[in-house]
């Protein structure tokens, strides 16, 4: 098992789903972890409390990451908590908010969603940075809309979550040489609260059913592909997307 006992994580969206099993899976190996949650309170807490149950730290803050108060805030709490370090930034917050079509969207939805899925984790990593140093990785949340367009009326959130790819991508260039490593993380059809909300039961099942390994993935294995990113395992690995979909999509 890969030990990073001592290390300081701060997590975007880390109180459920995907974002929940990260923080989880870090403090289960040892890293002091930071999440911030927004309108998931009973998820977070419980969140919380598996990882303190199981002998874990971690800090839960709530926040509004649109906000600039509230990533400042976010940051203050970690380093104030851990010490002024930050050794990994995993940046889930994000989401599709609602399906619109070109026709039926406005510019202050399209606004938001750029903002909540893409500004977002600028803000947020352009706040972390003074206290992250060499052997530090950052690993991003694209997501396969980024590559295949999204479904139907997911045109904002797959245009945001591109910018992510870019952003990672260019962020690798510039803090390569600081030794800090930048990746993204790219899910297809993950069973969570996102597709609950957005996705149709029948659509979700011939999804899966069309997948070569013929099921959905699981939050816990997004998990594992970030605890890899971030461990020394992948020490020449910066740039990457990292697609985690079962075979429905390949570059």
């Amino acid at each position: 098992m890969v030990d990073l006992k001592n290390k300081v994580a701060l997590i975007t969206g880390g109180g459920r789903d995907i974002g929940g099993e990260i923080s989880k899976k870090l403090a289960s190996i040892g890293v002091k972890v930071c999440y911030n949650y927004f309108d998931s309170d009973e998820k977070g807490d419980a969140t919380l409390k598996s990882i303190k149950d199981n002998g874990g730290e971690a800090l839960m803050v709530r926040g509004d990451l649109t906000k600039q108060k509230d990533v400042d805030q976010l940051v203050k709490s970690c380093i104030d908590a851990y010490g002024k370090k930050i050794d990994f930034l995993v940046n889930v917050t994000g989401g599709l908010v609602g399906r619109k079509t070109m026709e039926e969207m406005d510019e202050k939805f399209w606004d938001f969603l750029i903002t909540l899925n893409l500004k977002t984790v600028f803000m947020v990593t352009k706040a972390t940075l003074p206290y992250m140093s060499s052997g530090g990785a950052i690993v991003n949340f694209s997501s396969q809309a980024a590559r295949d367009g999204g479904g139907p009326g997911a045109i904002a959130y797959a245009t945001a979550k591109g910018g992510v790819l870019t952003f990672t991508r260019g962020l690798a260039k510039e803090l390569g040489p600081k030794g800090i490593r930048v990746n993204a993380v790219s899910p297809g059809m993950i069973a969570t609260t996102f597709h609950d909300t957005f996705t149709k039961p029948e659509v979700r099942e011939k999804v899966a059913g069309s997948t070569p390994l013929r099921r959905e993935g699981k939050a816990n294995e997004v998990a594992d592909l970030v605890v890899y990113l971030c461990s020394g395992e992948s020490s020449f690995i910066t740039g990457a997307s990292i697609e985690i979909n079962g075979g429905t999509y390949f570059i």
